[in-house]
């Protein structure tokens, strides 16, 4: 049956209408998979971020307090600071890596035999409290409070502390000191 037409419904006519698609296409399918993929490789990539600057604070952190427990040993000296070290002390004096081995040299040649030169306690002992570890790519500065604890009467009774910030390189992978400031914190 067909109704005339003037009793039909008049439809209103809108321009540059689609309808919708029933489904969505293949194309479509695929085009949110690889979005998926992106999002959860920048989302891997930034886990692995995130673990490798945790994985170099605590790199810099083992590094510092091993140089500190073995500062009296010129090994531990090599090996943490660079060539090109520029060192400014908390008595106002600048100098390298050179000048700090010489030290050991001065203080082996002066021991009477170097087995008594090794078998004798530093008259200083140092840790490191509120470390601060702050990575800019292959550039880190530690801040710290160094604290010098005597071992013997000749190092004195009290306890010193200091201000400490080092900056370091990592160079062929390895972190070494290219600067560091000193300041003594006076007696309270």
């Amino acid at each position: 049956m067909h109704l005339p037409e003037s009793i039909e419904p008049e439809m209103p006519v809108l321009p540059n209408t689609r309808l919708p698609q029933a489904s969505v296409g293949k194309p479509q399918k695929e085009k949110e998979i690889n979005m998926m993929k992106k999002i959860i490789l920048v989302l891997a990539g930034m886990l692995f971020t995130q673990l490798s600057l945790a994985s170099d604070v605590e790199e810099l952190t083992g590094l510092l307090h091993d140089f500190l427990a073995n500062s009296a040993i010129r090994e531990a000296h090599e090996r943490f600071w660079a060539d090109d070290l520029v060192y400014s002390s908390s008595a106002g004096l600048r100098f390298g890596k050179a000048d700090i081995l010489k030290g050991f040299e001065t203080a082996d040649a002066s021991a009477d035999d170097a087995t008594e030169a090794e078998d004798t306690a530093p008259a200083m002992v140092y840790s490191g409290e509120e470390v601060d570890v702050r990575l800019y790519g292959d550039t880190a500065v530690v801040a710290f409070k160094l604290v010098g604890t005597p071992t013997n009467k000749e190092a004195g009774n009290d306890v010193l502390y200091y201000y400490n910030t080092g900056t370091f390189l990592r160079r062929d992978g390895v972190w070494k000191v290219v600067a560091w400031q000193a300041t003594k914190i006076p007696p309270q």
